[in-house]
This record gives C-alpha cells, sequence and structure tokens, in this order.
C-alpha cells in the first residue's frame, strides 16, 4: 500500500509538468498525495471494515475535495447517484492495489477487483486495466518472475509489453485511459532494477505521473518485498494521521 502511495506522491509534482528522464529529486516541496492515495486509502477501509464501497469512495472525496479528481468521477462522488458511469480511465486501476494484497486465491482476486471497478469504471478497459494490476501484484506477492507476470498478464489481458522504456518513451504523451497507461506502468516495473528504479521509470514516461507511479510502486512493492525506509518516511510525513491508521492496519492484516 506505500508502495502505491509513495508513487503518486512522488509523481505528483510531474503530472502536468512532464518529465522525461530517470534523473529528478524523489521528494520535492510540493510532492502531495492525490486522489491516487485517498481512493486507495478508501478502498483499503471499505475492505478492512466491510463498509459499503460507493458510500466510502464519495466520503473519502467530500472529506479530501481537492485531490484533483477526474470530472465524471468528481460529478459522480458528488451527486446522489449510485449508478457507474461506463469509465474506462486509470482510476480503478490505480486504487485496486490492496485488493491484491488482502485477497489470496487468484480467482476471488479478479472477481473482487471486478466488484470494486464497478462501481464506477463499468467499462470493459476500466475493468481490464484494474483486474491486471491486482493480478500483478498477487503473482509477484506469490513468487512469480518477472518473466512470468509479464506472460501472464500479456496472455489474460492482450497487453503489449514487449516494449521498453526506452521504446516508448520519445512519443509517449499524457494518456488517463487504462488501456494507455496501465501497460506502460507494468512495463516501468518489469524493467526495474529496485523500487526506487521503478518509481523513477514510470515517471519518466512523462505521463499521468502521479498515477502511473502509484500503479508500479504497488506492484513493485509486492515483486521486492518493502519500500525503502526513507522513501516511507517522506512519504509519511505527507499522509494525514487517519491515512496512517488505515494503512498500518493494512500492514497488521497482511
Amino acid at each position: 500500500m506505500l508502495g502505491a502511495v509513495s508513487g503518486d506522491i512522488i509523481g505528483s509534482p510531474y503530472e502536468f509538468a512532464p518529465n522525461k528522464t530517470i534523473d529528478f529529486p524523489l521528494f520535492r516541496p510540493n510532492s502531495t498525495f492525490t486522489d491516487d492515495s485517498i481512493l486507495t486509502v478508501a478502498l483499503a477501509d471499505a475492505l478492512l471494515h466491510d463498509l459499503d464501497l460507493i458510500n466510502t469512495l464519495k466520503r473519502y472525496t467530500r472529506k479530501y475535495p481537492d485531490g484533483g479528481y477526474g470530472g465524471s468521477y468528481r460529478q459522480w462522488a458528488f451527486s446522489d447517484s449510485r449508478e457507474p458511469y461506463n469509465s474506462w480511465g486509470n482510476g480503478s486501476a490505480m486504487r485496486t492495489s490492496v485488493v491484491g494484497f488482502l485477497i489470496n486465491k487468484e480467482s476471488d482476486v479478479l472477481k473482487t477487483t471486478r466488484e470494486c471497478a464497478q462501481v464506477t469504471h463499468n467499462h470493459p478497459e476500466g475493468v481490464r486495466g484494474a483486474q491486471a494490476v491486482s493480478l500483478c501484484i498477487y503473482l509477484a506477492r506469490k513468487g512469480a518472475s518477472k518473466n512470468d507476470i509479464q506472460n501472464e498478464i500479456s496472455k489474460w489481458f492482450n497487453y503489449d509489453l514487449e516494449k521498453t522504456i526506452d521504446e516508448i518513451r520519445p512519443t509517449y504523451f499524457f494518456d488517463v485511459s487504462c488501456q494507455g497507461s496501465v501497460p506502460q506502468s507494468i512495463t516501468a516495473f518489469l524493467e526495474s532494477k529496485d523500487f526506487e528504479d521503478s518509481i523513477r521509470l514510470a515517471v519518466s514516461l512523462g505521463g499521468d505521473s502521479d498515477t502511473m507511479a502509484c500503479i508500479t510502486g504497488s506492484i513493485s512493492e509486492a515483486f521486492y518485498g518493502q519500500v525503502p525506509e526513507e522513501i516511507i518516511l517522506e512519504t509519511r510525513k505527507r499522509l494525514p494521521k487517519e491515512f496512517l491508521r488505515i494503512i498500518d492496519e493494512f500492514y497488521d492484516v497482511i
């Protein structure tokens, strides 16, 4: 979970100031949590305490209204509607990491991810992006190799994971769709040599940096086993106490 949240915070200054290099400060004065962290914590809270997910997402969004939410999600969150809005955006994928950690059977990971995505993102691509991230995390924490993870994700979700980051970067641009950002985020993990390197690679694509680093960081935490202590310290000091309480409870459970 801290992998996702730290990736969000590290990527936040570059969301609208594209960065095309791995050489950048991990934390800047304006590094902050965004909707990625808010909704990841909300989903964790709902799963840990068996809460209604729609109500929980709306409650967190309304308490933290300046998280940088997408327009359609924000309209939904501040409305009385409980109906999804057919989104294919990467909002379903950036909040899903906790499912891959909390659920211990592959079929249940995919089922729970679908249920958690569909409350807003009921478009097939929105569901597919979330399931791909959750399955990466599940496979990684179960000891799968990067090659096995790549093969499984390519087989089940038909994502092209063959291009390298150096091949993707020159023509890549800001893309909030699952199909246009989830495969690239997974590639950043696959190509990385450690947790920090994966975040740097994700941000270096110059896209939706906070969300992509959030996705990459969540998978990298599962694969590498931990987030570096110095990154954890910088991340925790930027989070509200109620986020830290849910995060600590999450780690007590897993």
